[in-house]
């Protein structure tokens, strides 16, 4: 990095120095949780669902577990180090909801219907490792130096965390309220200053549920999420801040019409001439 370390004196770009593991992927938890988790080569890494029935999941031994076990001794090199830059950015944690699909696909969604006390065990289950993860990082990691997944473009103040929402986009308004939010709001008050969420698709229908989420500091849309933009900076909240990725139908000139450059970021990440 010190070869680069000149591009954090523009004062108009902001690109940070960044240090991220991504371990697994998006299926560092489903490794941790007993998924067969494996890579079609280059670092696409997938998962096998589990078979066992809905309900029965249980908490992992992280003591005893040799992906956790990686993911710590990373860490602890890093600050090791005992240096104040570069920036540390945390494995994918992700969001209850996407953990649950990616160890049951759909079979997590009928059981919110067909099944739900055993639904709702295994979702308090896999937030509550989640939760546990980011509060083993918040101790470990100084703060100043600690981000979640994707740092370089996610960049947020100290003390604020990120859940990874994309599969909300599968949900109506109401299973969303009665099943995800509260573990999605659970997740976000272990930082001090609750965090953000990531967005892919089409959410929209949970704007009044994320407006009146007191965790929920800032909303990040990328591809089909971005089109939505207007939306989302019209509904949520004025302290809820917008993280833009550009794209063919929501180039920058866009992002700066419909925000007139308020509680917007504008993400960098593939674009030319800005």
């Amino acid at each position: 990095m010190a070869p680069n370390v000149g591009l954090l004196r523009d004062s108009v770009v902001f690109r940070p120095l960044v240090v991220e593991a991504g371990l697994y992927g998006v299926h560092f938890i489903d490794r941790i949780l007993g998924a067969e988790v494996y890579d079609l080569g280059g670092g696409n890494w997938q998962v096998r669902c589990l078979e066992t029935p809905i309900g029965e999941l249980r908490p992992p031994d992280l003591d005893a577990d040799e992906t956790w076990g990686l993911a710590r001794r990373l860490a602890k090199a890093f600050t090791g180090d005992d240096v104040t830059v570069p920036l540390f950015g945390l494995p994918t944690i992700a969001g209850a909801l996407n953990i649950a699909l990616n160890l049951y696909g759909e079979r997590i969604l009928l059981a919110m219907y067909a099944a739900s006390a055993s639904a709702r065990r295994d979702l308090s289950t896999i937030n509550d490792l989640l939760c546990r993860l980011h509060r083993w990082y918040l101790a470990n990691i100084p703060a100043a130096q600690m981000q979640p997944v994707v740092a370089a473009f996610r960049t947020q103040p100290p003390g604020f965390g990120q859940i990874c929402g994309c599969s909300t986009q599968l949900l109506s308004p109401e299973l969303y309220r009665d099943f995800i939010a509260p573990l999605d709001d659970e997740l976000l008050s272990v930082y001090p200053h609750g965090g953000m969420i990531h967005l892919c698709g089409s959410h929209t229908q949970h704007i009044p549920i994320w407006r009146g989420m007191r965790s929920l500091r800032a909303v990040q849309l990328n591809d089909r999420a971005a089109l939505d933009l207007e939306v989302y900076f019209r509904e949520l909240r004025e302290d809820q801040i917008l993280y833009a990725n550009p794209c063919g139908g929501m180039p920058v000139e866009r992002i700066l019409e419909i925000t007139g450059g308020r509680r917007v970021v504008i993400i960098a990440e593939n674009q030319q001439g800005f």
